[in-house]
């Protein structure tokens, strides 16, 4: 949670307005730790560390959805997120999906565009009552 939490105000902030990235990652409460474990039920993250200090994870989902993809604020450019979407790319080749799919912050266009995705739509969403825009973004595994 302070991974994404911390990204979001620091990185994400070059691209987005106080008020978004306040609603889109809201300082963290003891209530957010129980959400962020169910939602854990549904998805298989992976996590990427440092010396044992979590620096990158995302979130895979049986439909091939990639949902969160954070690298830690420290940690940006120097290869963590193309390792994290690397395994992603690996484990849905095992599980013989053909299609991963993400909704990519205007920060992270430009990461997912260099590693073959392309852009589906760009949309508003609306986050806590504040718009936001973002990619839909898609990516075809390879058969052989």
């Amino acid at each position: 949670m302070r991974l994404f939490y911390e990204t979001i105000h620091a990185i994400n902030i070059k691209d987005y307005s106080q008020e978004q990235v306040n609603a889109w990652a809201p300082v963290p409460d003891s209530m957010s730790v129980g959400r962020w474990a169910k939602r854990q039920e549904t998805k298989q993250t992976f996590v990427a560390d440092h010396n044992r200090q979590i620096i990158g994870f995302a979130e895979l989902e049986s439909t091939g959805h990639i949902d969160c993809f954070y690298t830690h604020k420290d940690f940006q450019s120097q290869g963590v997120g193309t390792q994290l979407l690397d395994t992603i790319v690996a484990q849905a080749a095992q599980l013989q999906l053909s299609r991963l799919f993400v909704e990519v912050s205007i920060t992270a266009r430009s990461f997912f565009e260099h590693r073959g995705f392309a852009i589906v739509k760009p949309q508003q969403v609306e986050c806590r009552g504040v718009k936001l825009s973002n990619f839909v973004m898609e990516y075809y595994l390879q058969r052989y």
